[in-house]
């Protein structure tokens, strides 16, 4: 497999630690390369074929400013050919009105600029209203609640990479 970047912001607690997680779990199969989304620029980011993309759901379902911030220059780039998984944090109970949005913003803005989204994972066990990561009765990434399933954080990571590993290339 062809080396993996996973651009997340390292200056999020939670997200930190599921990239890390994430990262431990395709060491071995693949190279890993971690990278700072706040300091990314668009030719590190097109140099992967292979991308998991970290980003966490802000406020009323946006997308975190240091993602929003990179968006122009994702809108310039031509994605077609590269595997993106997305992996996002939200609270359900808190936020069930807006569950992981991030996730589904920023998979909507990948997909627009012709990336493959990889990574589609079922949405049973979750509880929540509505969501733009889901797309039909999956969402288009792996979704991460710390607040309501921490404990399940570890399961549902090492079934994702799992997965991760058949689809990309």
């Amino acid at each position: 497999m062809k080396k993996i970047g996973i651009v997340y912001s390292f200056n999020t607690n939670k997200t930190s630690k599921i990239a890390k997680r994430i990262a431990d779990a395709v060491e071995g199969t693949a190279k890993v390369e971690m990278i700072n989304v706040e300091e990314i620029t668009a030719e590190q980011f097109q140099k992967f074929d292979n991308l998991i993309c970290g980003t966490a759901t802000w406020f009323d379902g946006e997308l975190p400013n240091h993602w929003d911030e990179f968006v122009p220059d994702i809108e310039d780039m031509d994605l077609k050919g590269k595997n993106i998984a997305i992996f996002g944090l939200g609270d359900q109970k808190g936020y069930p009105e807006n569950f992981l949005d991030g996730m589904g913003i920023l998979a909507e803005i990948l997909e627009a600029q012709g990336a493959r989204i990889v990574g589609f994972t079922s949405n049973e066990g979750y509880n929540y209203e509505s969501s733009r990561a889901e797309k039909g009765d999956q969402f288009c990434g792996l979704g991460i609640d710390y607040e309501s399933q921490g404990s399940k954080n570890k399961e549902r990571v090492n079934a994702w990479v799992k997965k991760l590993k058949m689809e990309f290339k």
